[in-house]
Parts: C-alpha cells; sequence; structure tokens
C-alpha cells in the first residue's frame, strides 16, 4: 500500500511555476503581484452532508475546487493558488487518481497551481483553500449594496435542488435529470464575470445556499432590503415540468454556485455587455429598497428564506 507521501507525490504534486515554492516543504512560499491585495477562502465537503459517499470521484474533484472558487468569483478576485486537506478512510488508487483529474482539470481551466496541503487517514473530508488576487479597493463585498440598486442574478437557479430530490427519491426528474445532475455535480464557478463586475456592481455573494438565504446576507450586513419580481427569477431551462418546485428550489435550493449582485442602474448596459462577452446570461430580478425586508414584487414577504443550514 502507498505511504501518505507516495500519494502526495503520485496525484498532488505538479510544477508550480507562479509560486516562489510549492507542495514538498513546510510551507508554500508565494510572491504577490505588486500593488495587490490577497483574497483568501476556505471550504469543507463531508461525505454524507455535502455529497452521497459513493458519489464519483472524478465529478468530485471538480466540485471541491468549484464551491471555493466560486466564493473568489463572488470578490471578483482572480485565482491563484490552492491547498488541498484530504482525510481518506483508505488509499484507494482508482479513487485518488480520478478526484485529482477532476480536480486539476477545473484548475488548469483557470489557471490555479496546487501548492500544499495534507493527507490522512479517516472519514471522507475535502477542505480546499483556494488563494486569489484583488487591486486594493475593488473586492465586490456584501455590506456595499445601495438603495435603488438593481438586483441581479447570473445564469439559471434551480436545477441542482431538484437533483438532490431527485437523487433522494423524492421525485423522478426523467429525461431531465442529466442535465439536472450536471449542475449538481460540476458547478460553473462564474470567475471570468465577477472579474468583469469589478467596477459596475456593488455587492455580490455566490448562491451556494438558496438565493433568497444568500441575497439576505447582503441585504443584512448593507442595512437595506429588496423588492424582487418573482416571474423573472430565471428557473433553470428544461424543467418545465417541474415548476411547482420553483419556491423550494429556485428561491431556497442550495448549490446553484451562480452570482447574485447589486449595481446601479446606470450600468445596466454595461452589466449586460460584460456577461455578453462571458458567455454568461444576466437577468435583473428586482431593486434594493430602504426598508430592510425582502419581499416581492406585490409588497408580500417571501415565505422560503431559511435556505440550507448546516446545523439544522
Amino acid at each position: 500500500m502507498p505511504s501518505e507521501f507516495d500519494l502526495i507525490r503520485r496525484y498532488f504534486t505538479r510544477a508550480t511555476p507562479g509560486a516562489v515554492l510549492g507542495v514538498g516543504d513546510d510551507a508554500a512560499l508565494l510572491a504577490l503581484t505588486p500593488g495587490s491585495q490577497l483574497a483568501v477562502s476556505t471550504d469543507m465537503l463531508v461525505s454524507g452532508r455535502h455529497f452521497f459517499p459513493n458519489a464519483d470521484p472524478e465529478s468530485l474533484g471538480h466540485k471541491a475546487l468549484a464551491v471555493n472558487l466560486s466564493d473568489l468569483a463572488a470578490m471578483g478576485a482572480k485565482p491563484r493558488w490552492a491547498t488541498l486537506a484530504l482525510a481518506l478512510p483508505e488509499a484507494n488508487e482508482a479513487w485518488l487518481s480520478a478526484f485529482a483529474r477532476g480536480l486539476y482539470g477545473l484548475a488548469d481551466a483557470h489557471g490555479v497551481e496546487l501548492i500544499g496541503g495534507d493527507t490522512t487517514r479517516g472519514p471522507l473530508n475535502i477542505c480546499i483553500t483556494v488563494l486569489g488576487e484583488l487591486v486594493p479597493g475593488q473586492a465586490l463585498r456584501r455590506d456595499a449594496a445601495c438603495v435603488g440598486d438593481d438586483v441581479w442574478v447570473s445564469g439559471e437557479l434551480g436545477g441542482a435542488a431538484l437533483a438532490l430530490r431527485h437523487l433522494r427519491g423524492e421525485l423522478d426528474l426523467g429525461a431531465a435529470a442529466d442535465l439536472a445532475l450536471e449542475r449538481l455535480h460540476r458547478p460553473r464557478p462564474r470567475l471570468e464575470l465577477g472579474m468583469r463586475l469589478r467596477g459596475l456592481a456593488h455587492a455580490a455573494i455566490d448562491l451556494s445556499d438558496g438565493l433568497l438565504a444568500d441575497l439576505g446576507h447582503i441585504l443584512e450586513l448593507s442595512g437595506v432590503g429588496a423588492r424582487l419580481d418573482r416571474a423573472a427569477i430565471p428557473f433553470a431551462a428544461g424543467f418545465s415540468d417541474f415548476t411547482a418546485y420553483f419556491d423550494v428550489c429556485a428561491l431556497a435550493g442550495g448549490d446553484d454556485y451562480e452570482l447574485c449582485f447589486t449595481a446601479a442602474p446606470t450600468c445596466a448596459d454595461a452589466v449586460r455587455q460584460a456577461a455578453k462577452e462571458c458567455e454568461v446570461a444576466v437577468t435583473r430580478i428586482g431593486r434594493i429598497t430602504e426598508r430592510p425586508e425582502l419581499v416581492d414584487a406585490d409588497g408580500r414577504v417571501f415565505a422560503h428564506t431559511r435556505g440550507y443550514d448546516h446545523f439544522a
């Protein structure tokens, strides 16, 4: 059986030309681009909580990095490096090979270098930290929404939550299952859009726990409210037979990893142009208001605002 260090060398050691020193020592050494700030985010995925124990390892490698990169996208940061802490019940080399393939496939697509981490025996647990760069003052923050801002979302919502219900046997998606499962297992972090929104958007967040819950974080930290047009919220295409699940999946479902952001109405054309250049759809779904409440176009308070909670 390979040792811990054999596994690291075989599956998680590659050249890191963007780092002063990568995998192999007690710590990595990094040199930031002059004049930049460091953006850092950590996410943990636990078997049985965030994914099924029999999850496809290649898709899991992709998603483990994607959910972290989505946080950088929400800040408008350019991704540079990542670390990986991995607990494994056994040293299954076929599993590790597929996991690394999924991880590196996404990392290479966005210029991310794996610079270190740790492995140990234990219940399957994946913890990734990503590091990115920003010009000081350009970060998209949750506390910067302004009264009168438009509220936007990227992509479509609800597909991943539908997929989870399908896997749990709560509904049968039929021919739409493959599309939904792709959205659940291989989310696309909106990194290019996030970087292009610097200087256009005021506040942003990635949608990991549900639209209403995540937008609620922006509203709370910015001290504002929002009025949303329910009809404008983009339910995932291809799921027209499942509109009865709109509230629990598109509004309160998690795992979409799209961006929700606010911007002044005068920036609407620039926002649409930026999204077009990224080949990502964006939809204006409402307006930031002074009164601290989250309501629909008729002033009714939304019922599904809690979203996913790890301790519920």
